[in-house]
């Protein structure tokens, strides 16, 4: 009769600790996205989950290559660098500053590409010393991509004072070899 009381009180607490267990996980669907979940290897054998033929792809979206020209700073603390970005059939000029100068700048950022087109963005440069970025809206490539070049001026504001930085996206490195 023993046996049967404590298989009995087994399946008694069995019956009270899985409701208990079920409760506390909560609802399904109701999981926190945030939670570590322990990480599975992949299988060797599985399908990777990304393309295999799209060369413009690097895991989440189209690669945006950058050709840059070279890292400047002037006497009065503006530091930038001006690239030429292209993103699958786009193209656009950005450049990352920072303004240690501590006035208030104007800067003017040119794309120009083949067949004398021209794209200008004028931006406000705050004297906050913080690095930041200005872009022209980008445009669908025309021609060979070698023929866009960027550059970014930055001066006084309202055009008073001299310019105080040419940035430009070439390497200044000799043409040929």
């Amino acid at each position: 009769m023993n046996i049967r009381l404590i298989a009995l009180a087994g399946v008694v607490a069995c019956a009270i600790a899985l409701p208990l267990a079920v409760a506390s996980a909560g609802p399904v669907g109701d999981q926190d996205p945030e939670a570590v979940r322990p990480s599975r290897q992949p299988d060797a054998k599985a399908p990777s989950p990304e393309p295999v033929d799209a060369p413009g792809l690097l895991g989440l979206g189209l690669a945006t290559a950058a050709r840059c020209g070279p890292e400047l700073t002037s006497p009065d603390g503006i530091e930038a660098q001006t690239c030429v970005m292209t993103q699958g059939e786009d193209t656009w000029a950005r450049t990352y500053y920072r303004n240690a100068s501590g006035d208030a700048l104007d800067s003017v950022l040119s794309l120009m590409g083949p067949g004398g087109r021209t794209m200008q963005m004028r931006c406000a440069i705050g004297a906050d010393d913080e690095p930041a970025t200005c872009e022209t809206p980008r445009e669908g490539t025309r021609g060979d991509l070698g023929a866009y070049t960027a550059v970014a001026e930055f001066a006084s504001r309202a055009g008073e004072g001299p310019l105080l930085l040419r940035s430009g996206s070439n390497s200044g490195a000799p043409a040929g070899g």
